[in-house]
């Protein structure tokens, strides 16, 4: 046992930070509350450090991310590690019933080690190297980097990896972007070795005859470049891979580093939602927690609230299942008031701070944290949302807010919430590889196939009339999950056998629905020989013969339940085999060709829809399929469903429910409720009609 362990009792609260080795939120105990905190910028003001401990206190804070931009402040010089002023702010906190997720300092190298070792910047695309520049600026492959990386990191665990107050590891932050230097050149070179084997392989996957790229010696092969090669398609998706295999390695060997200084506490790193640099999924083997920021536009004149709230919840489930168990993730970063990068930073709209913390929570997060605790008086983020504002004090309408935030989930935690787990009976895929290769398409839209957006489409619908949805990518495992209908539009690109999963899904009893610009191409982006959508002919009981590309404005339609709905982007033309068609083209020369059909397979029922449609007709779509599959709703039995704009969200621990009813708009809802419930918060019986304030959250349970 450690030094800390063995004197967990004198620094106060050390038994309820672990138990048996358990971080805080892992038993049950509590949804952690919190931010970055940034004490490295104040060490020359201790009367603002112990302020900060009284605010935090009054504001319900129990945990806060430290030390995440702090390598200057921790080795000012090479080798000249400077320990103690952490030591004795973990300390405190930690004496006053504040935790520390303890961040290792990658994320932003210091001026001495980018001018000592120029190697560790990295090349930009135009293939000059960087200078001392933003955070993110140093290159995953160098050696000198990540030694200097591994030296910190595993003297910081060597010090605090057993600290009581010491709950977690926040590696790096938002790892992101990439190097062309000649280090990644050669080890991408190496990676395509391991990969193909052969040139001769890689020549055919990457179809490299077209133009007469073939190549002739590995030394020919460069990363794409505005200077170089951007129109092979292979080597394209091939680098991204790439990338997202060197920032995992990356990830991996900081986790090492920790776990070599012998702590053993769960690591994590910030995501940052549907970013499009990384494959966020190639970190499931190496984290133990999921987190992420999350950061919407709320109150943007241009997009209802009730389409922001779909999105953000779009991205939570997106995370959630970045986890291969789905368990509880953690809100790393949000704002308790403003951001500082927008065109216009709108304010949070009274209600909004509290609507949108707990949305997260009823997605699966065990914590609402922010960035930041205190402003800065400098900088580039010197004007961004903070807990505590320049004015020190907490005398400020955000302040009440986070304090708000603050005492309803301590209510919650003594519910019993933290834990609990959201467990859907749907699943929406999309996958960012597919995404990858879409992009790179060359048609049949080359002013956008807008795939992210589609997606959304199809989750959206089954949001809005409270059912939970799985965001997952090909990857994931359908089998043993409880699903009963899956969505998966526009799969393009076929990897890790999603045909066989999804075949054997429909076999199984399951119901699919499948869309346009599906199987045409494998894992490479080699377009399929054969009927298409590939290995799923049989299953949808169609093949796609050709595809009609759509300008900005221009529509299409079909008739359904009674009424007309449009088209628009892009509308397949597909030849039934075994499917019924349910509603025809109405226009241009494919008037009255299939446009959705429904094909039987083994136990289940397969739907194609062949064109993009509008969102009501995915909404009237899906409400019949979720009554046809079986799915409740998380508030299932409302006449005539849900109001416009709000949700119904459905948590679950130990037969227990957590259903979180949130209005996302601007003005207050009214409904009728379709049992007793019990506000969890408060304790109080509903009954009959329920009303949400304006951006109102509510926490129930059946009684």
């Amino acid at each position: 046992m450690g030094a800390y362990r063995k004197k967990a009792a004198e620094v106060g609260g050390g038994a309820a930070a672990l138990r048996d080795g358990a971080p805080l939120w892992r038993d049950g105990a509590a949804l952690l509350h919190g931010g970055d905190y940034n004490p490295d910028q104040w060490l020359d003001r201790p009367d603002i450090l112990a302020a900060d401990i009284d605010l935090m206190k009054r504001a319900k804070v129990n945990c806060v991310s430290l030390a995440i931009f702090a390598w200057a402040a921790l080795e000012p010089s090479e080798g000249d590690y400077r320990f103690d002023w952490l030591e004795e702010i973990i300390g405190n906190l930690h004496r006053n019933g504040i935790f520390t997720i303890l961040a290792t300092p990658s994320g932003a190298r210091p001026a001495w080690l980018a001018r000592a070792y120029p190697e560790v910047l990295r090349v930009g695309p135009g293939l000059e190297r960087n200078l001392m520049e933003g955070r993110h600026n140093h290159c995953y492959t160098s050696p000198v980097y990540r030694e200097k990386v591994w030296q910190i990191d595993k003297r910081l665990s060597e010090r605090f990896g057993e600290h009581p107050g010491v709950i977690a590891w926040h590696l790096s932050n938002e790892y992101g972007g990439e190097c062309f230097c000649p280090l990644c050149q050669e080890a991408f070179r190496g990676w395509l070795k391991e990969k193909y084997g052969t040139l001769t392989a890689l020549n055919a996957e990457w179809w490299a005859a077209f133009w007469s790229h073939s190549y002739s010696a590995w030394e020919q092969v460069e990363a794409p470049s505005r200077r170089g090669e951007h129109n092979v398609h292979g080597l394209v998706l091939d680098w991204k891979r790439f990338v997202t295999q060197k920032t995992v390695e990356f990830c991996a060997h900081e986790k090492t580093a920790v776990r070599a200084g012998g702590s053993t506490l769960p690591v994590t790193t910030n995501f940052m939602s549907f970013y499009e640099g990384l494959n966020y999924g190639k970190f499931r083997n190496v984290l133990d927690v999921v987190s992420w920021d999350s950061y919407p536009e709320w109150h943007r004149p241009d997009m209802s609230g009730a389409r922001r709230g779909a999105l953000t919840a779009f991205a939570h489930d997106y995370m959630r299942c970045m986890h291969p168990e789905r368990a509880p993730w953690l809100l790393m970063e949000s704002t308790p008031s403003v951001v500082n990068w927008n065109g216009a930073s709108k304010l949070k709209r009274p209600g909004m701070h509290a609507l949108s913390s707990l949305q997260a929570v009823a997605h699966g997060a065990d914590s609402v944290q922010y960035f930041q605790w205190r402003k800065g008086r400098g900088g580039s983020e010197k004007l961004h949302g903070a807990v505590v504002g320049h004015d020190g004090t907490a005398d400020t309408r955000v302040f009440r807010d986070v304090a708000e935030v603050g005492q309803r989930l301590a209510a919650l935690s003594a519910a019993g919430l933290s834990g609990s787990l959201v467990r859907p009976q749907a699943a929406v895929i999309f996958d960012q590889e597919n995404r990858w290769a879409l992009a790179e398409a060359k048609g049949p839209r080359n002013t956008g196939t807008n795939y992210p957006d589609a997606v959304f489409g199809h989750y959206r619908a089954l949001w809005a009339q409270g059912a939970s949805a799985d965001v997952v990518d090909m990857e994931c495992p359908l089998k043993d999950r409880g699903y009963k209908l899956i969505a998966a539009p526009m799969l393009y690109l076929q990897r890790a056998g999603i045909a066989e999963k999804l075949r054997a899904f429909v076999e199984g009893g399951g119901t699919l629905v499948g869309t346009y610009l599906s199987g045409l191409v494998n894992e490479n982006d080699l377009c399929r020989l054969g009927k298409t959508p590939h290995g799923l002919t049989d299953v949808f009981g169609l093949a796609t013969e050709e595809i009609d590309a759509l300008w900005d404005g221009e529509r299409n339609g079909f008739a359904w339940g009674g009424g007309e709905c449009e088209v628009r982007e892009l509308c397949e033309l597909v030849r039934p085999t075994t499917a019924e068609t349910l509603a025809a083209y109405r226009a241009d020369f494919y008037a009255g060709k299939p446009v959705v059909l429904r094909n039987r397979f083994g136990k289940g029922t397969a739907y194609f829809i062949a064109a993009r449609p509008d969102e009501a007709f995915l909404a009237a779509f899906y409400r019949e399929l979720m009554r046809e599959a079986g799915i409740a709703a998380a508030l299932g039995g409302i006449p005539g469903g849900l109001p416009e704009g709000v949700s119904a969200t459905l948590r679950e621990k130990d037969g227990r429910a957590f259903i979180f009813v949130l209005n996302f708009n601007e003005t207050p809802v009214t409904f009728t409720l379709p049992r007793p419930y019990q506000d969890i918060e408060t304790g109080a019986g509903l009954a009959g009609q329920l009303t949400l304030d304006a951006y109102g959250a509510r926490v129930l349970t059946e009684v």
